[in-house]
């Protein structure tokens, strides 16, 4: 992290964070669009919900002026149709730099106890969206020194406009432009998928009898999926009104176990997952649990898009880790020594595997992919 983004970092932290309990959920007129008896995502008391944010935070997801060289926005790795991930193993920035991690889809993030694949210091979207405007290494928007330039280009009658209702009296700037487009992302909430229906509204024909089975097969104790899959938002990273303990939901899944030194193996040192944040070697390899609402149309998977189908995901599981047998990533996973209690291995005969499958796609929320309500026109977009 460079001199300039430690400083900018800082100054933000002190000057819009310090002071606020994240763990608070003030009272607004904002609707969460939860099913009843849903706990609310919990909000920064300094940045409370607001729809005149959220339509702010919107336009600005989707606006390329964001970015230095007016290539890219949020939306350009952060797409609707694909749950807000992208189809690409990794992202790539507005400079054509790779990246290292794929993109995480946006779904249901207001829940979200912790941010990004591997870190559990950025705990609030606020601080999240900092990284992808202003990091230098690698660089995403590419904010960074050109700071003036792309604030000037919200400077015009439709976005004034938007500032005065989210922020009455204040000029835009980037505390601004930051709430907002927390706000924005926090209102992606994903609600509405068949097992909704089954689980919540007591609709028994909402899935299939094979979705069934393979949904008993989720949370048995023979595959232990439910263990870093769980709750109503099927992942541990979960934080809400009702729930304010961190479970811990970093997870070595036995996906790597290459030899980084002489009889010495971990994950590749390109990205060893939260103990690069934490520098404790019992972290090496440990990722989010994502959430699995969604998860057909987030492809490709793990934190480095490594895994190309769903198929693929439960082949590993079952085998317990990932062994590849040639290339620079060449190690058995199944024999790394920190990897997760719970990827044990396991046996499935072909018609569970598809049950599996079956109960995963129930999970897809339609609505979530295609509402307007989420998105704005190519148009407005430009």
């Amino acid at each position: 992290m460079n001199n300039f983004y430690l400083t900018l970092f800082s100054i933000f932290l002190a000057t819009t964070l310090l002071g606020c309990d994240a763990n608070k959920t003030p009272k607004v007129d904002y609707q969460w669009p939860v099913l009843a008896g849903f706990p609310k995502p919990q909000v920064p008391e300094n940045n409370p919900m607001s729809d005149a944010k959220v339509e702010l935070g919107k336009q600005l997801f989707f606006d390329k002026n964001l970015s230095a060289n007016q290539q890219q926005s949020c939306a350009s790795c952060h797409q609707q149709q694909f749950a807000f991930a992208e189809p690409l193993p990794v992202s790539i920035g507005s400079t054509g730099e790779v990246m290292r991690r794929n993109a995480p889809a946006l779904v249901n993030i207001a829940y979200n106890k912790t941010l990004t694949w591997a870190h559990d210091g950025l705990t609030t979207l606020e601080l999240q969206i900092l990284l992808p405007m202003f990091s230098e290494t690698p660089v995403e928007l590419g904010i960074t020194g050109h700071e003036k330039e792309v604030l000037a280009r919200f400077n015009t009658v439709k976005y004034q406009a938007l500032f005065e209702d989210a922020f009455a009296g204040q000029a835009p700037n980037f505390e601004l432009i930051v709430k907002a487009l927390a706000s924005y992302v926090r209102s992606l909430i994903s609600l509405n998928s068949p097992f909704d229906s089954y689980a919540y509204s007591g609709n028994d024909d909402a899935i299939s009898e094979s979705a069934i089975r393979g949904m008993n097969l989720f949370f048995s104790e023979r595959l232990e999926c439910h263990h870093c899959h769980g709750g109503f938002n099927f992942t541990q990273s979960t934080g809400h009104e009702q729930q304010l303990i961190d479970r811990r939901p970093f997870h070595n899944t036995g996906l790597y176990n290459v030899e980084v030194k002489p009889n010495e193996f971990g994950y590749p040192v390109v990205d060893i997952g939260l103990a690069e944040i934490s520098t404790l070697a019992k972290d090496n390899g440990r990722f989010r649990a994502p959430t699995l609402r969604n998860i057909r149309q987030t492809a490709p998977y793990m934190h480095d898009g490594s895994v190309a189908t769903l198929s693929d995901v439960i082949d590993i599981y079952a085998a317990g880790g990932r062994n590849i047998e040639y290339g620079k990533f060449k190690g058995d996973g199944r024999a790394n020594r920190l990897k997760s209690q719970f990827i044990k291995g396991f046996e499935l005969t072909a018609e569970e595997k598809q049950d599996l499958l079956a109960f995963l796609d129930t999970l897809t929320d339609e609505e979530f992919l295609t509402s307007p309500k989420h998105g704005v026109s190519q148009a407005s977009s430009n």
